[in-house]
């Protein structure tokens, strides 16, 4: 039976939303039903319930609450982060539970026993070695503690916090958690497009008279990219631990090379471009009644750092685009813009070089600002970026091979050792014989 199609105001309110650009609910809500938070926290909600369901069958608890906590503990965004954290998170849990039992076997729930509690759990969990999860067995205990006081119950819980964990790891293993590449690389993205702000900013202001309170602003904002690249770097830890271990990517070693060279690349480009609103604002300072460059100068500049700016956005639209056409016209713009930006370049270092020639004013604050340019120029260099894909490639490659040989030759010396043990039994039987 075919489907009718759709008439009346639905479909009239679905073209006027096309019409004015805005985007359809439906395919709204199916774009963010995608989304690795999205499918997250789906992930965990239904990995808590299954231990909760699990405990109830199990357990002698009329509510087991410490297996579908164990299992929101242990249910991390990525496999990786899963099979890395999930033995100190269980570790820490089974502590506090432990505790929590004795302490509820002793003396119960007081104000002066929850505090020697959390002190007594905060200490152990130094020595059971869960690393940075010491806070969760003090946590793991107040938890416990606070749903029962029953001396014969308790034990019940140590069975949960064993149901939780056994969920959570088979729901991580069975079901894979999502992969973290598209929030990591529009986040590099968001950086790149900021850094364009920037730079296009500098290009507008260059031509005029700037005050030092201006300059001075574009100095702190571009200071303020330290923190973005902070956001952005572990936005890409999180990518890359997805990547690891997950059997629904091939080519994982590949995409997190790129993004990570990548990124370093516009770390560097950011940290050049704040020394150059340095530079800038070191050269207002100097110039409070006069413009910063003749016009000649300062047209030249200013198409340099136009051209900057399309290149810092062609490059994060490269890194972040799989091997597709937007992949390719992107490098290509990026070719295109850095050529363009070289030229500029050397046309407006002869125009100043003329004009230090004729008034040596701060020429150190002009050839400083040269270089900074070459500089940037030469971190978005297309051939730089691969030979530097390259490398980090080869890196990859002789570190697998090099735990691969060590396997190898382990294998070989035990059986070796194999060997001679049997050849060393052997001549006893024939002389039993």
């Amino acid at each position: 039976m075919s489907v009718p199609p759709r008439t009346g105001k639905g479909l009239d309110v679905q073209k006027a939303l096309k019409r004015r650009g805005l985007p359809d609910p439906l395919t709204t809500l199916v774009r963010r039903g995608r989304e690795p938070t999205v499918v997250q926290t789906v992930r965990s909600t239904l990995a808590a319930v299954i231990a909760y369901v699990v405990a109830l069958w199990l357990s002698k608890e009329p509510a087991p609450l410490t297996a579908p906590l164990t299992a929101l503990l242990v249910v991390q965004v990525t496999l990786y982060s899963t099979l890395t954290t999930g033995i100190r998170r269980v570790n820490s849990v089974v502590a506090g539970v432990l505790i929590a039992i004795g302490f509820s076997v002793l003396v119960g729930l007081t104000w002066w026993s929850l505090g020697l509690i959390i002190l007594s759990s905060l200490v152990i969990g130094r020595f059971v070695r869960v690393g940075e999860f010491v806070p969760e067995v003090a946590i793991s205990a107040m938890l416990v503690l606070g749903v029962t006081r029953v001396a014969e119950t308790s034990w019940d819980r140590v069975l949960e916090t064993l149901i939780g964990a056994v969920v959570g790891l088979l729901f991580n293993v069975l079901l894979v958690p999502p992969v973290w590449v598209q929030p990591a690389g529009e986040a590099i993205e968001d950086l790149a497009r900021r850094m364009r702000g920037l730079l296009e900013d500098i290009a507008e202001q260059i031509s005029g008279h700037t005050p030092v309170a201006e300059a001075a602003a574009r100095l702190h904002r571009a200071r303020r990219l330290d923190h973005d690249i902070v956001e952005v770097d572990a936005a890409l830890r999180q990518a890359e631990d997805s990547l690891r271990l997950n059997p629904r990517v091939k080519e994982g070693v590949l995409h997190r090379v790129v993004l990570r060279t990548g990124l370093d690349t516009l770390e560097i480009s950011a940290v050049v471009l704040r020394v150059a609103t340095r530079t800038l604002t070191d050269l207002a300072k100097q110039r409070t009644r006069e413009t910063l460059f003749p016009s000649d100068v300062a047209a030249s500049l200013q198409e340099v750092f136009t051209h900057l700016a399309r290149a810092v956005e062609s490059f994060a639209v490269v890194i972040t685009s799989q091997v597709t056409a937007n992949a390719e016209q992107a490098e290509t713009r990026l070719a295109e813009e850095l050529a363009t930006a070289r030229t500029t370049r050397d046309h407006a270092a002869g125009l100043l070089l003329h004009q230090v020639l004729e008034h040596p004013r701060q020429w150190q604050l002009h050839g400083a600002l040269l270089a900074e340019i070459d500089r940037i120029l030469d971190e978005l260099d297309i051939q730089k970026r691969t030979q530097r894909l390259v490398e980090e490639l080869d890196r990859h490659t002789r570190r697998h091979h090099d735990r691969r040989s060590v396997l190898a030759t382990l294998r070989r010396h035990l059986r070796r050792r194999d060997h001679r043990g049997g050849g060393s039994t052997e001549p006893s039987r024939r002389t039993l014989s």
